[in-house]
């Protein structure tokens, strides 16, 4: 069985809006350090990878692998690394700070609006992203993409979009109405791994209902998606950790400052007032 292609269509519009997305990301960060804010380069190569690997992803350049090994690294490039990639760049947060002053304006109400944090909740986006995954792959619905290029399209929309939201709701980076607890968050990522993972090991098993592909490539593709999987899941709970250490180290430091003595000959009421 073979999958249908993407509508060049398509491609040509996501590799088109990635490439001005980069741009537009280029123009900001250099427009904020040409005034003399401080914006890490860093960001922008995470960014721009994100949009590279996003490319590369809806280009399928997989040559001669089986054809679920290449849907599936496909699916691993759209759904999973291009949208880590792409949060860790803090899009919103660049925006926020370069952008005209009625475009932040509508982007403060946006980001207050209680119907906006709704998708970003790390549980909601977890459940569109991980849930979408089960029922792609456990009913027949991606024997019928296989079928119709511009459904097949539509799934790789919705595999972008949910990832770009789970990586945005699980990181917090940037500024939201709600920003999830630290327990939360971990404990969302735990059960979206361990979902991942259970759904890879069905697929190593049975393949989805009503296709046809070889054992080995069923093999090879289900490995695919349980060890990129676990790899970027990795990198997902690296970055949540090592946000955790810097609250936890900032609200120390706060602490100790709060609780700093009075220098001696200094009264209670000069104390207070420092």
């Amino acid at each position: 069985m073979t999958a249908a292609a993407l509508p060049p269509a398509f491609t040509a519009a996501v590799t088109t809006a990635a490439v001005l997305g980069c741009l537009a990301y280029l123009a900001a960060a250099a427009r904020l350090r040409a005034r003399g804010d401080a914006w890490p380069y860093g960001r922008d190569a995470l960014f721009c990878a994100g949009g590279a690997v996003l490319v590369a992803g809806v280009a399928e350049p997989w040559g001669s692998a089986p054809p679920f090994t290449a849907h599936m690294l496909t699916h691993l490039c759209v759904g999973m690394v291009a949208p880590l990639l792409l949060v860790l760049g803090r899009p919103l947060t660049l925006t926020l700070r370069a952008a005209p002053v009625p475009v932040r304006r509508g982007l403060v109400a946006l980001t207050r609006a209680r119907w906006a944090a709704v998708p970003v909740l790390p549980p909601v986006a977890a459940l569109l992203d991980f849930g979408g995954l089960w029922l792609l792959y456990r009913t027949p619905l991606l024997s019928v993409s296989h079928h119709s290029a511009w459904l097949n399209a539509a799934v790789h929309l919705h595999i972008l979009l949910a990832g770009v939201l789970f990586s945005f709701g699980l990181l917090a980076l940037d500024p939201v109405r709600h920003r999830p607890g630290m327990a939360l968050r971990a404990a969302v990522l735990l059960a979206a791994g361990a979902a991942h993972a259970a759904l890879a090991k069905s697929l190593y098993a049975a393949g989805p209902p009503g296709t046809s592909f070889a054992a080995a490539d069923l093999h090879l593709a289900s490995q695919v998606m349980y060890y990129g999987g676990d790899a970027v899941e990795l990198a997902l709970a690296a970055v949540v950790a090592c946000r955790w250490y810097r609250a936890e180290g900032r609200a120390l430091r706060r602490a100790r400052r709060t609780d700093r003595p009075a220098p001696r000959g200094t009264t209670a009421a000069a104390a207070t007032r420092w």
